[in-house]
């Protein structure tokens, strides 16, 4: 299994979307970096989902129920399909993430802009300790 991190503005396509619609296409990713990483991802992947803007956290869980794949509106881009797994109990902030040293080699404070981010096993159950 491999673990990712999903950031989304949350005026666009919130956890709460997310937890509403029971399920996603993640897509509109313009990023030849962040879609390799969409590229190698498959079925039964983690992923944090991570609100941008204002919030800056880490807010839940989800899980990649389809691998990467050809987007319908443009193939040359690529989607994966994604479910809710769980919220966390307390949202984990970016200032969190960067004052934690077992956490400062994370893509999230090393390369703060890209969109979709691998994640190791270490940071992501540390994610969850924080956050639970």
């Amino acid at each position: 299994m491999n673990y990712w991190l999903l950031k989304t503005e949350p005026g666009t396509f919130s956890w709460g979307d997310l937890v509403r619609d029971k399920k996603a296409v993640w897509d509109g990713v313009r990023n030849f970096q962040a879609r390799k990483n969409l590229k190698a991802m498959v079925k039964g992947d983690m992923a944090l989902i991570y609100h941008t803007g204002e919030e800056k956290a880490v807010v839940g869980i989800a899980t990649i129920t389809r691998e990467g794949y050809p987007e319908p509106k443009d193939e040359a881009w690529t989607a994966v399909d994604l479910a809710p797994k769980r919220a966390l109990k307390k949202p984990v902030s970016l200032a969190a993430i960067k004052a934690d040293k077992s956490l400062s080699k994370m893509v999230l404070v090393k390369a703060a802009r890209l969109s979709v981010q691998p994640v190791k096993k270490e940071e992501f159950d540390h994610i969850l300790s924080l956050g639970d």
